[in-house]
Formats: structure tokens, sequence, C-alpha cells
């Protein structure tokens, strides 16, 4: 039997279900496969109601073994009051070169980040907003001390006076004071030029007149809804991520918080916590070799937290005691994130296809330093690594060459023994072995290649370097679809052209299934990135070529 169109067929139904699944995630329904990793967005609980009203959402250091216990979650009774009854606040703007905060003095709260040099995917006249909290959408860093009635992100601070804007020297400070059960904490916030870290300061004083044994803690809150401008037709991870030394890299899912039933490393004296977002992602790193407790929580309905609890010890009266932590927040540009912390460029996962992928990250930054431009980059490492897989690629063209040649012969096979599938078989492998074909000469060669075009895919999908980048003439933006679509056409021109090269199946039902295959994915690749779908007509144009090459030096155009 025709193996190789089997193997087609199957990839063929394989796909279709793999995008019919994606999209029925994206529109909020189960998935066939596995449960998604965002839950449908609750307006009435993200807007201001929500915050509005009362919520066990500090943390509560509580020794268990379990990630998400209700242990993790402090009751109302334990909160320095009633928030519906707190005072307000007043917010306070930060403005660096490269992003803008607003930090909230109920709590010293990181409720808006713009990242200035970054557009937004949907209205690209706009900023990216990381940290938000509207209708709709919420995202916060929150930090304080739990041990006792101490400040923590429910807490009126007090803002010093000093700069609010970078508009000379290398970094702005902001300064946020709040006493409360006989201890005094003090954040400090530092903005550095041209940096998306956050430096934050907790200094903790006991001005109580006995001894106290606080703990610190930081958390990023989010709802778990999809960013907005996300893809219908491919699907990228949103949600928290947990790394340790010993448990490395956790991807976390937003209903198995909900549930209760999340599992990660839940002590460590190392690593951090984050959330993640296609192209972004934002993350607190305590500082090496401090002891600390990781908790994940539902907060309120569609809305959850991860966050670290770091002990401070026992702290006399008057004395006082310093906790330095990190939070970074934005772009997962690689070459930064390996300098912030530790494996937090893991963030920018590439799955089982890491040990692939990252070289060719790497050789993508190695290209683009020489090229400039990151359009003629995925030209450039597509010829490479189509010329590294030359002589893998040409024995499978010349396979299909001769399958082609023997088609004639094959159909005759099946209308002889149409209704004898043993003799069908047993004429087939005599047929292959006098025309010395291998039946799988065709499939190997490409099954090898797989990984690494997979992984190619995944790079080019990952990359934020792609967002708001130009290739040439209309593509402005490499991470966005192409606005003419004329790379899809392209594309399902040089399918179609491939359909025509390889040998025509000898059943009708699998031959017409090949003719519309380039339909179909063209109209897929018309939601793609412009960057990958340049990938793909370059590879197939590539591929055309030497098709027809090998094709045209074996004679094919003869009858067999």
């Amino acid at each position: 039997m025709d193996i190789r169109r089997t193997v087609l067929w199957v990839v063929f139904s394989l796909s279709l279900l793999v995008l019919w699944d994606n999209w029925m995630r994206y529109t909020g329904k189960p998935s066939m496969f596995f449960p998604t990793a965002t839950q449908p967005a609750n307006p009435a609980a993200s807007g201001p109601a929500a915050k509005n009203a009362p919520r066990s959402d500090v943390p509560q250091a509580s020794g268990a073994g379990t990630a998400s216990t209700p242990a993790a979650t402090a009751s109302p009774s334990q909160l320095p009051g009633n928030v519906a009854n707190a005072p307000a606040g007043n917010t306070i703007t930060i403005t660096t070169d490269l992003v803008k905060a607003d930090i909230d003095t109920l709590g010293g709260q990181l409720k808006r980040l713009e990242l200035l040099k970054e557009r937004d995917a949907v209205d690209p006249t706009k900023n990216v907003v990381l940290f938000e909290a509207t209708n709709g959408r919420t995202y916060l860093g929150e930090s304080g001390l739990i041990g006792g009635p101490f400040p923590n992100h429910k807490t009126l601070f007090t803002a010093q006076a000093g700069p609010r804007t970078m508009d000379s020297g290398n970094q702005v400070q902001l300064v946020l004071e709040a006493e409360q059960g006989g201890v005094k904490l003090t954040k400090t916030f530092t903005f550095h030029r041209g940096d998306y870290t956050i430096d934050l300061n907790h200094t903790v004083s006991n001005v109580g007149a006995t001894p106290v044994s606080p703990s610190l803690y930081v958390q990023l809150v989010r709802d778990g809804s999809k960013p907005e401008g996300e893809s219908r037709f491919y699907s990228t991870f949103t949600g928290p991520a947990v790394f340790t030394e010993a448990d490395h890299f956790q991807k976390l899912d937003f209903e198995k918080i909900e549930k209760g039933k999340e599992t990660h490393a839940t002590k460590a004296d190392n690593g951090w916590i984050a959330l993640i977002q296609h192209y972004f992602v934002s993350a607190f790193i305590p500082p090496e070799k401090a002891p600390r407790e990781i908790f994940t929580k539902k907060v309120d309905t569609n809305l959850y937290a991860v966050g670290s609890i770091l002990p401070l010890g026992t702290i006399a009266p008057g004395a006082v005691t310093n906790m330095d932590t990190k939070l970074y927040s934005g772009p997962q540009v690689s070459s930064v994130l390996e300098k912030v912390a530790p494996g937090l460029d893991l963030v920018k996962d590439y799955g089982w296809l890491t040990i692939v992928a990252k070289p060719i990250f790497w050789l993508m930054t190695q290209i683009h330093k020489i090229i400039g431009n990151w359009g003629w980059t995925i030209i450039v490492l597509t010829i490479l690594i189509k010329l590294a897989f030359f002589p893998l690629s040409a024995a499978s063209y010349r396979s299909m060459a001769k399958m082609k040649l023997v088609t004639p012969k094959m159909t005759s096979i099946r209308e002889r023994f149409k209704g004898d599938p043993q003799k069908m078989n047993q004429a087939m492998m005599e047929l292959y072995k006098t025309e010395k074909i291998n039946p799988l000469g065709g499939c190997l060669p490409i099954v090898v290649q797989i990984p690494v075009f997979i992984a190619l895919y995944w790079v080019l999908l990952a990359s934020v370097e792609m967002r708001n980048a130009p290739w040439i003439g209309w593509i402005h933006d490499l991470a966005s679809p192409d606005p003419f679509y004329i790379l899809p056409v392209i594309m399902a021109a040089s399918m179609f052209v491939q359909t025509k090269l390889n040998p025509t199946p000898p059943d009708p039902v699998q031959a017409k299934v090949m003719m519309f295959m380039p339909i179909v994915f063209s109209v897929m690749f018309f939601f793609f990135p412009a960057g990958l779908v340049l990938y793909w007509v370059v590879n197939n144009i590539l591929s055309i070529t030497q098709q027809w090459f090998i094709s045209r030096k074996m004679g094919i155009a003869k009858p067999a």
C-alpha cells in the first residue's frame, strides 16, 4: 500500500483537528484534549465593584505541602480592615524613558504599567499596558507584611516628596511609608534608565516595645482572561509560572488554581514567580539564598494570585531589617532576561523543542547583527537551514520522483486487485522491489527535519523582536498578519505548485484531499503573523526549486 499517502492523510487530519481545538479554546469552549489555561472574562468581578468588595487576598504562611491549599489564604478577620471602608489613596505616576507606572498609596500597589516603547496589538496608536485595574481587566503587583496587624497592600501609605520623572540622571525613586502594629514598613521603588527592572526595597523597623517576627510577601494578581488581540488560529500561553533550581520552570493553569488542584514547588531559597502572556512577562525575583514559601490561590471570581512569602526573622525593639526584591515587567527579550535572573529566559517557552529552538534563535540574532532587518534575517536563516538539510531533502525528492514515475503502474495494480487487498499489497511490494523504491523514502527525510522546522516556527512565534519590526514595502510589522494578504496568496500558490510536483495519489479521495490542502492551509495563514508566513513562503519556494530540478534531472516527464 502507499504508506506515504497514508502518513500525509493522518497529518492533514490531525492538523484540522488541532486547528478546530484551538478555535474551541479561543472562544471559551472546553478543549477536546486538555483544560484551557484561561477563564472567561467576568467584567462584573473585575471592575470597580470587585475592587471595593471584601477580598481575602492577603497571603498567610501556611507551611502546607500543597501549593494551592485554602490555608494559604487569610481569613477576613486577619485583614487590617474591610476594603470597602478603607481610606482612599492617591495615585503617583513615575515616568522613565521606558515605562509610565501608576502606584497607589493605598497599599503601595503597582496598579498600572505602560510600556512606552511597545505598541498595542489592537490599537497601534496606544502603548502596551501590562498592570491595570479597569473594567474587565485586573493585573496588579502587591507586597506587604504578614504575621501580625502589620502594613500590607491594604494599608494607606504616605509618599515622601521627590522627583516623579526621569528628566535627568539615571534613576528615579518613590518612597512610601506606613506604620501599624508597632511596625514601620518603608517601600522604596527605584526605576532605572533603559531598564524594565524595578528595584523594590522593603525596610522593616520595629518601633514597638516587643519583638516581632513578620514575613514579607510579594505577589502578582491577575484575571484569568487572554490579552486582547490574541489570534484565533494559534494558541499562546497566558498564566502564572514558577521557577526554582530544584523543580525548574513550571507553567501553571488558572483552571487548576481555581479548583485548588495545581501543584508546583512550594519551598525554596532561590527562583522567582511570574505572570506570562504572549511576548511579555512580569516577575518578582526575591534575593538568592533567602528561604521562601511559594503560593498560588484564587483571590476572587476570575482573579488569581501567585507569590512568595519570605520570613524576616525576629526583629527586636528598635531594630531594622531589609529585604531587596526585583520586579521585571516588560518584553521577553532573551538577552535581557538572562541578566535579570537565572532561568528567567525560560518564560520564552519553546516546550520540548527548547534544545533545538535556542540555537536557532541564537543564529537568528547573529544574522540580524549583520543584516539589521528581521525580515531579511528570516529569509537568510531559512536558506541556511535548507542548505543544511539539502542532502536529506534531495533524497526525499528523488524518492518522490521515482514514485511519480511508477504511479501509472500503481494505479493499474490497484484496479486489477481492488477486490483482493492481500494480492494488491503483494503486487505493490514486488513493484517497489523491482523499481528499487523505498515507500518510506520520501517520508523519513522529512520526518527528520520536522523538529527543526517546528522549533523555527515557535522561535518566530515567540520572539518579541518581531513586534513592530518592518521588512519591506507593505510589511510594517512581522508579528501582525499581512495587511494586504499578499504573502498568504503566494503561500497558497506555492503549496499548489508543490502538490502538482508530487506524485498523484492513486486513491481519488486522497487526490482530492491533497488538492484542497493548499486552500485550507492558506486560510490559516491569512491570520498568521507575516514573519511566519514569510518563512513558509521562502521554504516552499526553495523546496519547489530543489524538487523541480531533481525531477527534471530524473526525467520525470518520461512515461513510466
